[in-house]
């Protein structure tokens, strides 16, 4: 098979454009020259890629799976220059990290603070994104490592489990369902809230099953962090859905009761995932050492 790096990115430009022509445009290519490149492809495989037709083309299965391979490719590639292109002016590797919500504010920071002091010549870029965003990034290779909820991922995606994270509701000691055990999260429909931004990945979840059970959530404050919104829920200004490892930390120095979510996706087992774990480069694999023994 003879095809290059070019015909790769004309193909994933080609396949997004749904035009081969608006493809070789977006490729920087001649039209003819990205004509030939497409065909020099579908026989280089022996098979039939894109579906021609009146209004440009659509993808064939054949081309459903290779288009998966050549952003996984491309993805690969830039990463590899982009490695080597610091060590060669100095500056250190770099890891992303793609986590939700829970994983960037209670569990990941104490691991991921160890690991950055055990190699000074790393650094690690964390974005904060909700877990089906994350699942998805990862299985089409669009990033290397995630930290996200165990139930977001695909079959095809690899992980070993990190933490357990149960969602608690939280109130003021003398606020609703002061003295419950456990509650369901309806019952709570009539409450004022304090959350978290909506912008955040776990107030996207959390309004995402409110609105499943026909909950319309009526906010008092948003604020960036857990702390903060147990200091509200403290002052009695209304109830919260935090983490349980956030509520057990704040509870110990502010007048606030806990009280477990009976629903079953309040419960999350929270993952390091990746698609190809031993595919990694180097020091994303040297993190995800760390981060397994960590766990354990």
């Amino acid at each position: 098979m003879r095809f290059d790096l070019v015909d790769l990115q004309l193909f994933i430009a080609v396949a997004d454009a749904r035009s081969i022509t608006r493809g070789a445009d977006r490729a920087h290519l001649a039209l003819a020259s990205a004509s030939a490149r497409i065909k020099g492809l579908e026989e280089a495989f022996a098979v039939a890629l894109f579906k021609r037709g009146r209004r440009g083309v659509e993808l064939t299965a054949a081309g459903e799976s290779l288009l998966d391979h050549a952003r996984l490719v491309i993805h690969n590639v830039d990463a590899m220059r982009g490695d080597l292109a610091r060590f060669a002016s100095g500056l250190r590797a770099s890891v992303q990290l793609l986590a939700n919500t829970s994983g960037l504010s209670e569990h990941l920071p104490k691991a991921l603070a160890a690991f950055l002091r055990d190699h000074p010549d790393i650094n690690i870029d964390v974005e904060e994104r909700e877990s089906t965003d994350i699942a998805h990034a990862i299985a089409t290779g669009a990033a290397d490592l995630g930290f996200a909820a165990e139930h977001a991922l695909p079959d095809n995606v690899e992980r070993f489990t990190f933490s357990e994270d149960r969602l608690t509701l939280v109130t003021a000691r003398n606020g609703p369902f002061a003295g419950r055990r456990q509650v369901d999260f309806q019952d709570a429909a009539s409450c004022s809230f304090v959350g978290l931004t909506s912008a955040t990945a776990l107030q996207a979840h959390i309004s995402k099953h409110a609105a499943r059970l026909g909950m319309r959530l009526h906010f008092r404050a948003r604020l960036r962090d857990f702390d903060a919104i147990c200091q509200m829920v403290a002052a009695d200004v209304g109830v919260a859905v935090v983490p349980e490892a956030a509520a057990r930390r704040c509870a110990r120095n502010m007048p606030i009761a806990m009280i477990r979510i009976r629903d079953v996706w309040a419960n999350r087992k929270l993952v390091i995932c990746s698609r190809n774990f031993k595919s990694l480069p180097r020091p994303a694999k040297l993190l995800v050492e760390h981060l397994r023994e960590s766990a354990a």
